[in-house]
């Protein structure tokens, strides 16, 4: 189900935030990134939200009155991935920022994001000193030697969550992309790069959570999603090739 409000058109920027049971601090993160975003851009929200149990529709509808918002929201999960893919394929905007909604971003980095704007096809963040736990690290370690193996990036943070594309880069993506059912920001930089979008990474800050503990990397998950990880990626590279080729 849709719920579109105080829609606008023209936007500079569209913000696509997938939302899972953050109930307790979502209204709080929003508040602060139009804060802080709104002074730059003409902007509007696209919240993917992903069968939340908690209070997370109430409190979205909520907030949509007094926010420049699109609500999709659906009864059953869909996973992070699919809640980006559907987060972009309903953006139009010149711009997509795209960012997690649990607080762990800070909005005021947007501003170097966006000073950079013209400049590169897609602009991603480095968390330097992540808020993250120590099995989340070594995950991520990991696997960005195997995504260096594979496509070769040179990118300290691939799975950054943190991210400003280009128009022109989601339309040529957008239906290629869903093979990494949680690990979405290493699928988008593998695809990204075959194709051969200029990527620029600078440093952001990373805080903790705003609230709640994260609902896809608890340490049982972990065995699973790392290998689906591994298998994933290795698909990617295979279905990228011959583009990559050319």
């Amino acid at each position: 189900m849709t719920v579109s409000t105080l829609e606008i058109t023209g936007n500079q920027l569209q913000i696509v935030l997938p939302v899972y049971q953050e109930g307790e601090s979502i209204a709080e993160t929003l508040d602060e990134i139009y804060n802080i975003v709104a002074p730059m851009a003409s902007l509007q929200f696209i919240i993917c939200e992903d069968g939340s149990k908690d209070n997370t529709k109430e409190v979205l509808k909520a907030t949509s009155k007094h926010l420049p918002m699109m609500l999709d929201l659906v009864d059953g999960r869909r996973g992070y991935s699919k809640a980006v893919i559907d987060g972009y394929k309903h953006s139009t905007a010149p711009f997509v920022l795209c960012l997690d909604s649990d607080g762990q971003c800070e909005p005021r980095d947007f501003k170097q994001f966006w000073e950079l704007r013209d400049k590169y096809d897609v602009i991603i963040g480095w968390r330097v000193d992540r808020s993250d736990t120590i099995f989340r690290r070594i995950m991520s370690g990991t696997f960005r030697l195997w995504h260096r193996i594979l496509f070769g990036t040179k990118l300290h943070d691939p799975s950054c969550p943190f991210i400003l594309v280009k128009r022109h880069v989601i339309e040529a993506l957008v239906h290629d992309l869903g093979t990494l059912k949680q690990g979405f920001w290493w699928e988008f930089v593998a695809r990204s790069m075959r194709k051969g979008f200029s990527i620029y990474e600078f440093p952001v800050h990373h805080r903790q959570r705003s609230a709640g503990v994260t609902q896809v990397y608890k340490f049982s998950k972990i065995p699973g999603i790392a290998a689906a990880h591994a298998v994933g990626l290795f698909k990617i590279w295979q279905q990228t090739r011959q583009s990559a080729s050319r």
